[in-house]
């Protein structure tokens, strides 16, 4: 009797050391991953830290600022409040949003639409700032919108700049429908026309609303995209591959979309690639169970894997998030 009674003891007292050490392993992001209404995050990983660049979630005469977060694991985020907003850029006065960064030579490109103008006799588009570090602060670099005209009847909203792996820089864009594709300049002030002269080519895919993404995957080019209304449950992502960022591409299917035991409206998104191997994350935004405010957005992230084929696998949404992962500083 004494010596089961010593057994039990023991087993007591050691189980919540054990317990501690596996909840430290299991250590993971949870979903949302940062508090707070924020929504179209562009993902990046600069210096061996990550970083999500959202929009503010709010409406759009309050939409005037862009706040940054950093994390160097994935898991614990730091709130870079801020990093640029309409008293830096004098043209843009209302709805800043969806936002695209590149660094280049030092420097870091900011690229941003606002505004939301319905027409070309109305002042806005896509802008560019420009700043030392990724915290900013970023200030305007053009004085004026880069893109401030609908071509091939995009609205110049949701930009993406995306590097092939030969050193061009193409900004991807639109609204409305349609996406058109640019090849930017050296110092990204404006754009160098195609050698048919024209310099914004329309490769919209069927299905395509807005929140455009380009990688290139073991010589294939992913663009993805989102569908449906942003304000609804059904909003989602969905995606296709090309042999070059002009295509041609046709639908594939989607790859995210709701599950109404968890959240909805999921979409707009972009991804995340650990260097030198083959694993992805997506960051994406979100809605609540039971919000009904259009701006009600959380950001989120998961992972994305593909088949044997290269195609993207459906994304499983969660609430846990993903596992801690630090960088190699190598």
């Amino acid at each position: 009797m004494k010596t089961v009674i010593i057994f039990l003891y023991i087993t007591v007292l050691t189980a919540p050391a054990c317990f501690a050490q596996s909840k430290t392993h299991a250590e993971k992001s949870g979903n949302p991953i940062f508090p707070g209404w924020y929504a179209d995050p562009e993902a990046r990983i600069f210096n061996n830290t990550y970083w999500i660049y959202p929009t503010y979630s709010a409406p759009y005469d309050r939409q005037v600022f862009f706040d940054a977060f950093s994390s160097t694991d994935l898991v614990h985020w730091t709130k870079h409040r801020d990093i640029t907003d309409t008293s830096k850029i004098k043209w843009a006065h209302r709805a800043m949003w969806a936002p695209a960064i590149v660094e280049k030579d030092k420097k870091y490109y900011f690229f941003f639409g606002a505004n939301d103008i319905q027409n070309d006799q109305q002042v806005g588009g896509i802008g560019v700032a420009v700043a030392d570090k990724p915290e900013g602060p970023f200030k305007d670099y053009l004085g004026k919108p880069l893109v401030d005209k609908f071509h091939n009847g995009a609205q110049p909203i949701d930009q993406f700049v995306f590097k092939d792996t030969n050193g061009s820089y193409y900004l991807i864009y639109g609204g409305w429908g349609h996406c058109n594709i640019a090849r930017l300049n050296n110092n990204f002030t404006g754009f160098i026309p195609f050698k048919d002269g024209t310099t914004f080519k329309e490769i919209t895919p069927d299905g395509y609303v807005e929140g455009s993404v380009m990688f290139k995957r073991k010589g294939k080019y992913y663009f993805m995209w989102s569908e449906g209304g942003w304000t609804g449950p059904d909003y989602s992502v969905a995606y296709a591959i090309g042999d070059s960022p002009f295509g041609p591409f046709k639908r594939i299917g989607k790859i995210l979309q709701q599950n109404p035991a968890i959240a909805t409206g999921a979409g707009h998104h972009s991804v995340i690639n650990i260097p030198g191997t083959d694993s992805w994350y997506i960051v994406y935004h979100r809605r609540p169970l039971g919000e009904t405010d259009g701006n009600s957005r959380v950001v989120c992230i998961d992972k994305m894997y593909f088949d044997a084929k290269g195609f993207i696998k459906p994304v499983v949404i969660t609430k846990a998030g993903v596992d801690k992962f630090i960088l190699d500083k190598k």
